[in-house]
């Protein structure tokens, strides 16, 4: 263990924020009034989204797991106290309760607009908010390799994440529905495997050439070797309710990235499978969140999900104290408690049958443990 070294894994954290309007509790157009307030304070760490009601920001590269806390709190203490003084709210959920994409506005920017000239329908009703986390590797050639193993995790870390139980109004019986409205963009979901980055690149350059995209940025799959950065990039899980779920979160796709290079480092590789299977793990992960099970496709078998996210958490074990995240993973622990943050929207409707007041939980616990 001594010669691997583990400082190349840094982090970095990018949320999307819903903007409520505190009377009506719907979706509201800032009308980038939070963007251009909080560029004079955090600068370019917060940036305008495709629809005007949500806000977008992102960290610095992070050291490791606390000062990637920091800096999320920083952002999200930030952003809401601005929205506080323009006369709005802010939450964080995968799906927004009630309000209808239709009614939404879309930021006039030439890139959005070409992106809802090309995919339509399916971009205006993109009304979703997720969470991708960055993590930094030594060369491309390691990033396409943990990619590649990376893959089978997935699933088992979005079920934690679920929060977007409900859509325009509608229970919709998944704890994640924010998947299933992306599922309409092309290139999205578990990529396949890449024998090597020089692969990969040729896929990007052949759909460049073929016109199917103008750059890498429009491969939105559930994780990608970032197109600028020496980065993996996780794109699969849900915006979470709170700070100590996105670090939580943060800190295991950290933790199997770094598992993943010690075993290359030992010359062992982790099992791949197909796109094809790891695909029926992240359908459950979508409709059950943890409440489910998942296959066990070295044994063939389906296990309770709670139990193999234990599994993952033994799994990384060994190198969280080299990561420093011990705290962090353990809130991992907290989550299988309580319930993600579709378990508690559920469990406020369920309480009320008001989805108002649970708009008001999701913004009430925007701050929550800051």
């Amino acid at each position: 263990m001594a010669n691997i070294s583990f400082k190349n894994f840094t982090v970095g954290v990018e949320e999307e924020y819903m903007v409520i309007d505190p009377e009506t509790r719907e979706l509201k157009s800032h009308e980038q009034k939070i963007v251009q307030e909080g560029q004079k304070i955090i600068k370019d760490k917060v940036k305008a989204e495709m629809h005007q009601a949500v806000v977008e920001v992102g960290t610095d590269i992070c050291q490791d797991v606390d000062e990637a806390f920091m800096d999320v709190s920083t952002l999200r203490k930030t952003i809401s106290s601005i929205a506080d003084s323009l006369g709005f709210k802010i939450g964080a959920a995968g799906t927004h309760p009630f309000s209808h994409w239709e009614s939404q506005l879309i930021t006039d920017h030439a890139r959005y607009s070409e992106i809802v000239n090309e995919l339509q329908e399916a971009a205006r009703s993109n009304l979703i908010f997720g969470l991708h986390v960055h993590v930094g590797m030594e060369n491309r050639e390691m990033a396409i390799h943990i990619a590649n193993s990376a893959r089978y995790f997935l699933p088992h870390i979005y079920a934690l994440s679920t929060n977007s139980p409900f859509w325009e109004g509608r229970h919709t019986g998944y704890k994640s529905f924010r998947t299933k409205v992306f599922d309409k963009f092309p290139r999205t979901g578990i990529p396949d495997y890449f024998e090597s980055i020089e692969a990969y690149e040729n896929y990007v350059k052949l759909l460049v050439k073929t016109n199917c995209i103008d750059n890498a940025k429009k491969i939105w799959w559930d994780l990608r070797v970032h197109p600028f950065f020496n980065t993996v990039e996780f794109r699969i899980c849900d915006i979470p309710m709170t700070v100590h779920e996105t670090i939580a979160i943060t800190a295991l796709f950290q933790a199997v990235c770094a598992k993943l290079y010690k075993l290359r480092s030992q010359n062992l590789n982790f099992m791949m499978y197909s796109r094809a299977l790891l695909n029926e793990n992240k359908w459950r992960a979508s409709r059950y969140g943890i409440d489910g099970n998942m296959i066990d496709f070295g044994k063939e078998t389906e296990v309770n999900t709670r139990v193999l996210i234990y599994e993952l958490l033994d799994f990384v074990d060994d190198v969280v104290p080299h990561l420093g995240s011990r705290h962090a993973i353990n809130y991992v622990h907290k989550i299988l408690e309580h319930g993600t943050g579709a378990d508690r929207q559920l469990k406020v409707y369920e309480d009320t049958q008001s989805l108002r007041d649970v708009v008001d939980y999701i913004q009430g616990n925007f701050l929550a443990g800051l």
